[in-house]
């Protein structure tokens, strides 16, 4: 539409350019014709280059333009006829083309000029406005550019999470595989066990037997391997020994070993009641080691539980951060928009309230210049009359005789007087009133009515009727009726077309504001929510800031409470371990299954014999 609007000024600017040039060469020729004329010159001034343009323009002019007389008038006067009129008519009508012309130049120039300033705010208002749409396509385009790439990012994340979940779930089930297996041999161990200290029971009741004993003494010679008969202090400083081999061994001291080894000291020691605390603590120590493998297997799900989570409740975070983020800047651009919708609107109701003002005024003026011209016709006609009853009395046109009412008239009929007729007002007594600037004239034209006149000049001789000059002052007034024919005309014309724009331009501010109201109301509904999404992403991202807080907490009382025994579990594992064998051997010791530790009594009885 701009390229449009500027050929279309660029037309109109040349076809301007062409016809000022054209009257203002007219005009030249004018002037040098009727200055010619009044220096008696006329001779010359045809002779001139000034007279060819002068009688190309009054054989192209148009009736419009010049009447029918003028133009024979002046064609006999360029053409140096015999019966070419007077100098004095000529130069009038010159100088009343002359006026016209300039002052359909004066016009035309407002015109142009008036026709300049609307396309620049024209101009201007368009190229501030694809000024803001290129600037809203810039930003638009920028959004899509960060969208595409944040979606790239998102798409490259999507994938890394994919294969670290594809991995997680492999191990998972190879962790359950392997748990599984494991714990398959872990129940194949216990039996394992169990079988084998069934299996240790019976062997040490065997052997342990009255009857097996005698047995063994009648039938092995050799005293390494049985049992035969120990001292209790020797029993009990063997389980002691047995005891101590973990104390050598580095472990960490028990105070319950302490204690088994002080029930074994002295003299008289009961075995009985020693191996049921053996075997007491030996349930505890399995019974604690129980709770250190739940505890360790409570921690690493703990710990596996808290780190996942952490990794969702950060990813989430993520996530709300950037539609944070995002709702930001959608709100940004719709609180752009809507100033820039705002100030649009602003600036059209503006428009419109200088429109409306400029097209009262010009209604205003097109009404005075209208009542003006007509009463300026008027008064022209009564005027042109008035000289017809003096030197052309044919031509006369008298006023209407008054109408009488329908009473007046009775009482004429019944021989009364008619009543007088009231003087005309208006200009000059014509009647003719205009509403400004006559009045002026006819309150002036009253006040000098007051005034006594001056007495008569003398005269010398009789009068005489001047017809040939009368002709061209008859000449003269019916151009000047013309012009103003032409005058309203053209302002009728004028005053259409400007209404006609007017209700176009103010149809189209309507369509413009409804349009952009529409935008507006869109643009605040479309913030509406983006404000509200964006504060239901503020509480969810606090939200989840607190979950990341607890889950931190709980992070950190998992490791007060499991970091010691993970890094100490292998070896008090160990330690237990130790401590259960040392328990078991002490045991089997005083029980009398553990043959290293036995020294045979009868043994030392027959060397004292023998000695």
């Amino acid at each position: 539409k701009v390229k449009e609007a500027k050929a279309i000024r660029a037309n109109e600017a040349s076809a301007f350019e062409a016809s000022s040039a054209e009257m203002k060469t007219n005009i030249a020729a004018m002037t040098k014709a009727i200055a010619a004329l009044k220096q008696g010159l006329a001779g010359g001034f045809l002779q001139t280059p000034s007279a060819s343009v002068l009688s190309k323009f009054v054989n192209s002019a148009s009736d419009d333009d010049l009447s029918v007389g003028d133009r024979q008038a002046l064609a006999s006067f360029l053409s140096s006829s015999s019966d070419a009129p007077g100098t004095g008519e000529i130069v009038g009508i010159l100088e009343q083309m002359k006026e016209t012309m300039e002052k359909d130049l004066a016009e035309a120039t407002q015109q142009e000029e008036a026709a300049i300033e609307a396309f620049d705010g024209l101009t201007a208002a368009k190229t501030k406005e694809i000024q803001a749409l290129t600037e809203s396509i810039d930003t638009k385009q920028s959004q899509l550019g960060e969208g595409g790439e944040e979606l790239v990012q998102l798409k490259a994340d999507l994938d890394e999470t994919e294969n670290i979940l594809s991995e997680d779930e492999k191990f998972m089930a190879d962790l359950d595989k392997n748990c599984e297996t494991k714990a398959k041999e872990w129940e194949e161990r216990k039996k394992t066990r169990a079988d084998e200290l069934v299996a240790l029971s019976e062997t040490i009741k065997i052997l342990n037997d009255d009857d097996a004993l005698d047995l063994f003494k009648k039938t092995l010679p050799a005293p390494s391997f049985l049992q035969l008969k120990a001292t209790s202090g020797a029993v009990a400083k063997q389980a002691k020994q047995a005891l101590q081999q973990h104390r050598a061994a580095g472990a960490v001291k028990d105070p319950r070993l302490d204690f088994l080894a002080i029930a074994l000291s002295g003299k008289e020691v009961n075995f009985g009641k020693v191996i049921d605390q053996i075997s007491t603590m030996v349930a505890l120590l399995k019974k604690e080691q129980t709770d250190d493998d739940e505890k360790k297997a409570y921690c690493g799900e703990s710990f596996d539980q808290a780190e996942d989570e952490e990794k969702a409740l950060s990813r989430k975070k993520g996530k709300i951060e950037t539609a944070i983020a995002q709702s930001k800047e959608v709100m940004a651009g719709l609180v752009s928009d809507i100033e820039s919708i705002t100030a649009s609107i602003k600036e059209l109701d503006q428009q419109v309230a200088e429109a409306t003002e400029l097209r009262k005024s010009q209604n205003a003026a097109f009404k005075q210049e209208l009542a003006e011209n007509t009463a300026a016709k008027e008064l022209l006609g009564i005027a042109k009359n008035r000289l017809f009853k003096f030197y052309s009395p044919s031509q006369y046109v008298a006023p209407k005789e008054q109408e009488l009412s329908e009473e007046d008239q009775i009482f004429t009929k019944f021989g009364g007087t008619p009543p007088p007729t009231e003087a005309p007002g208006g200009i000059a007594g014509t009647g003719v009133e205009v509403a400004v600037s006559f009045a002026q004239i006819r309150r002036h034209s009253s006040l000098e009515s007051k005034a006594a006149p001056p007495p008569p000049p003398e005269t010398f001789g009789a009068y005489s009727k001047k017809a040939e000059e009368s002709n061209g002052v008859l000449a003269m007034i019916d151009l000047l009726i013309k012009d103003l024919d032409k005058d309203m005309t053209e302002g009728t014309t004028e005053e259409k077309n400007s209404q006609a724009d007017y209700e176009s331009f103010m149809a189209d501010s309507a369509e413009k504001r409804k349009l952009d109201s529409e935008a507006l109301a869109n643009k605040e509904s479309a913030k509406a929510d983006a404000e509200e999404s964006l504060l239901a992403s503020q509480e969810e991202h606090k939200s989840t800031m607190q979950e990341l807080m607890a889950n931190g907490e709980m992070t950190a009382n998992l490791h007060k409470e499991c970091d010691w025994l993970l890094k100490h579990f292998d070896v008090r594992k160990q330690a237990r371990s130790d401590e259960i064998d040392s328990l078991k051997k002490a045991s089997a010791v005083l029980s009398g299954a553990d043959y290293s530790f036995v020294q045979i009594a009868h043994e030392r009885r027959l060397r004292g014999a023998r000695a």
